[in-house]
């Protein structure tokens, strides 16, 4: 569980519960109903009754209610599920992180492609995902790519430069760095914008396919060396902090 933080006032329980826990709001309903909902020692006969989490102690089902007004957790995204919150047919990352946590109403920050895997932000928290995403915020995102042909060194400056893609959208500079060479090589490429299958149609404009693509990093906050595929966990404050407060990009810094 986040961090606690403060309640904002007195809301409604069945609102309330359901927006920390698994329960929905027809189960806190039958809950309050049956006894099994108490606030300062008393249980509650209804869950249209209101608390305040800040002040209030909430007991459902005999555990303590820790409130968070967001929260924001860490995935290690693996490949074959959607970037999504929900899909009729296929497995999700907010699937994934609904039930190891139980919290709802999640969303991804931002998308991975369906085969791509690694560091994926799931939160509430609106403001912060726009953040995130935004260019205008120079929030640096770093993948490890295996390509299908060498690196040469004016591909790189070609990069640095700013590419323009097949359809002619321009792109902000990028950095590519080169970590393992020979003829299926990986490459370290750094951005700050996520447009749709950016980072493979980039690759396609200097005519090197992508064969395998997995992001490293947001930012400050790298992902989690001890997180298997398919798990999460809640980010600390200061990881939060390092999304957003990380060192610049060499590649907007021209290093």
């Amino acid at each position: 569980m986040a961090e606690t933080e403060k309640g904002g006032g007195p809301q409604r329980l069945d609102k309330l519960v359901a927006s920390q826990t698994a329960y929905t709001r027809r189960q806190v309903q039958q809950l309050a109903r049956a006894g099994g909902i108490l606030v300062n020692g008393h249980a509650v006969g209804s869950a249209a009754e209101k608390a305040d989490p800040a002040v209030d102690s909430i007991l459902v089902e005999g555990r303590p209610l820790f409130y968070a007004a967001h929260v924001y957790y860490m995935l290690h995204k693996p490949a074959g599920v959607l970037s999504a919150s929900r899909d009729p047919h296929r497995r999700t990352v907010v699937d994934l992180v609904e039930e190891k946590t139980g919290r709802r109403g999640l969303f991804p920050v931002g998308r991975l492609d369906k085969d791509t895997t690694g560091l994926l932000l799931i939160t509430d928290d609106g403001d912060f995902a726009h953040k995130v995403i935004s260019p205008k915020s120079g929030v640096d995102k770093v993948y490890h790519v295996r390509l299908d042909g060498p690196v040469e060194e004016e591909m790189i400056r070609r990069f640095a430069a700013g590419l323009q893609l097949a359809d002619g959208t321009p792109c902000l500079p990028a950095r590519l760095r080169l970590l393992e060479p020979g003829p299926a090589p990986l490459a370290e490429i750094t951005v700050q914008e996520g447009k749709y299958h950016q980072v493979k149609r980039m690759f396609g404009v200097v005519g090197l396919g992508v064969t395998a693509l997995h992001r490293v990093q947001i930012g400050g906050l790298k992902l989690d060396a001890s997180l298997a595929a398919g798990d999460c966990r809640p980010l600390t404050s200061d990881e939060k902090a390092q999304v957003l407060n990380g060192e610049q990009s060499k590649a907007k810094n021209g290093e």
